[in-house]
């Protein structure tokens, strides 16, 4: 099939768009990735699903674009402004009454001309796949998923419009057993990656037990959505915020001692035992609590596990524990969190089948990773060793080593060109390879070759069967 050329007078015609000023651009809140970002992106997505793999979790994908009947309604009312809806395809304003367009009520005209949209998050594609696929697993399953979400973000330091997701959880499973094992995913991949964390822990039942007791059950969402910002805002902002969503001084003053409740997790599940004793939900959420710290005493995990009862997040389909992961030496918000959810699947079709999981946020971690200088020296490329090109003799002698090298999974390149050696070596350097192999005519003759190390300038001549040992 020919391409269409825009440079064309006649397709100018019909696409008449003047490029010859515009410079090429990406949407705010996306990035390209150079060959070293991608390099080092491609380090933590293997080290995640290398951990995700000890534990038995199983790879899926799912479409990029889901049915906006999938995603509505799952994020609350905030998460669901921030869905990028695509419009439908041919004519989108076929079937639209003209009325529609002038009224300016994008609510009542985004499902007249969008049916679909990107997907926001893993989870709830993940809880459609499992009612859609019932059939086909077996419970309780345990999947992971590496792939890009979208949302209508304001762009920020650490906060991107695109960015990918790693996601690991088990459904059709109640014990707590799953959730200390995420929190010893969670401690085992950031021990890899070399970053030092802390981890929080919550519940939803606590936060209901809190709302309960300071006699707003019936507000939880709104006082969550306050006490969730109090590490950004403060606890004046946080109180002013509560106030305007109707909860009384009263309420608010009582609410004080909780939030702020200080102590190692044993001596705040104590105090709250006490003052959630007489709650509906309450006592099961310490209950749980504890007895997910238990099981994490036993996994010999390394990070900082802290109950953190302001945590809040997702409360609009988490309904057990609550998990949330930041990193102790940057000041970046979570790169990791998740959380148990009981309704999830109710919600397409398939009651009472609880999950829980965890999410890693990739473009955070490397964030991280690259302010503290985190990255082996082994991440900046993928090619060990390159050949450089002398001439056709040479070249053939290049090939068959180079050909050896790789057979013995050894990434191997031959400069494709016969240049100076300056510019030989110069991509070298730019490619960060770390060995060269020379071939002159005086090595062609002797079955030698010169192995410089790029490093540190040193070179040595060695036969040439023992090139492949020497670099291994």
């Amino acid at each position: 099939m020919p391409r269409l050329r825009f440079d064309h007078p006649a397709n100018q015609a019909h696409y008449p768009i003047d490029m010859s000023n515009t410079k090429p651009a990406i949407p705010k809140g996306t990035r390209d990735f150079s060959p070293l970002e991608m390099n080092r992106r491609n380090f933590i997505f293997d080290t995640i699903r290398s951990v995700f793999d000890l534990f038995g979790y199983q790879p899926i994908e799912t479409p990029a674009m889901e049915n906006l009947t999938t995603l509505l309604g799952k994020y609350g009312e905030e998460g669901d402004k921030l869905l990028f809806r695509i419009l439908n395809s041919g004519d989108f304003l076929s079937g639209v009454d003209e009325r529609e367009l002038y009224r300016e009520n994008a609510g009542r005209l985004s499902p007249l001309i969008s049916e679909k949209g990107l997907r926001y998050d893993l989870t709830v594609p993940f809880a459609r796949y499992v009612v859609q696929h019932r059939n086909d697993i077996t419970f309780p399953f345990k999947r992971y998923q590496i792939q890009p979400v979208w949302r209508a973000d304001r762009p920020q330091k650490g906060r991107y419009r695109e960015f990918y997701q790693c996601d690991a959880d088990v459904i059709g499973s109640d014990s707590m057993i799953n959730e200390a094992e995420l929190l010893q995913i969670a401690d085992l991949i950031f021990g890899k990656l070399g970053i030092k964390v802390v981890i929080k822990l919550n519940n939803r039942k606590i936060l209901s037990g809190i709302a309960e007791l300071i006699g707003y059950a019936d507000k939880i969402i709104d006082i969550t959505v306050a006490i969730d910002k109090l590490d950004k805002i403060g606890a004046e902002k946080v109180n002013e915020e509560l106030a305007e969503r109707g909860i009384s001084a009263e309420a608010i003053e009582k609410l004080q001692p909780i939030i702020h409740l200080q102590g190692a997790n044993g001596e705040k599940l104590d105090k709250l035992s006490e003052l959630l004793a007489g709650t509906a939900d309450g006592p099961e959420g310490i209950s749980e609590v504890r007895e997910i710290l238990a099981l994490a005493g036993l996994m010999n995990i390394a990070s900082t596990l802290e109950l953190d009862l302001t945590l809040a997040r997702g409360l609009n389909y988490y309904t057990g524990a609550i998990i949330e992961v930041k990193a102790a030496d940057v000041a970046m918000g979570s790169i990791s969190g998740g959380g148990r959810y009981a309704n999830l699947t109710g919600i397409f079709g398939l009651p009472g089948v609880s999950g829980v999981g965890i999410s890693f946020g990739a473009d955070r971690i490397y964030d991280v990773m690259n302010e503290l200088n985190l990255f082996p020296a082994g991440t900046s490329s993928t090619t060990t060793v390159l050949f450089v090109n002398f001439g056709k003799r040479e070249e053939k002698a290049c090939i068959t080593l180079a050909t050896g090298l790789r057979q013995l999974g050894i990434n191997t390149e031959v400069y494709p060109d016969q240049a100076k050696l300056k510019k030989q070596f110069s991509y070298a350097d730019s490619h960060r390879i770390p060995w060269v192999v020379i071939i002159g005519e005086e090595e062609l003759a002797r079955g030698q070759v010169v192995l410089k190390n790029m490093q540190s300038g040193e070179q040595q001549t060695l036969p040439a069967t023992e090139l492949a040992g020497h670099i291994r």
